[in-house]
């Protein structure tokens, strides 16, 4: 290519190549919708594992398949409370003895101070 096809362009900003005597890959159109309601679809490779879930171009909500084809949900653990942790340490019959300690060293502050 001579320097005169180059002269006045920036670097990176065209290409010269073309598309002759190239093959693309195979590939297949996935269709997504969100929910709100937004439909779009995905080129994908053919033999590419197609997700169950892809970020809408619209809005960018979590987008699922529309051949029906829902993603496995998770399971998940209920949350630990602080009760919950407190009952791996300790009884009932301890919180109740903890308990009636703190109350008798509050009883005691309250008669000093009256």
């Amino acid at each position: 290519m001579g320097e005169r096809a180059l002269r006045g362009t920036r670097l990176g900003a065209t290409s010269y190549e073309n598309d002759r005597n190239t093959d693309l890959a195979p590939r297949q159109e996935v269709s997504y919708t969100c929910p709100k309601g937004h439909l779009f679809e995905v080129p994908l490779a053919a033999e590419a594992e197609i997700p169950a879930t892809w970020e809408c171009r619209m809005c960018g909500a979590t987008a699922t398949r529309v051949d029906g084809e829902q993603p496995e949900s998770k399971k998940t653990k209920p949350p630990r409370t602080h009760w919950d942790m407190l009952l791996e340490r300790r009884s009932i019959e301890d919180l109740e003895e903890v308990l009636n300690e703190r109350l008798a060293v509050l009883r005691a502050q309250r008669r000093k101070s009256a």
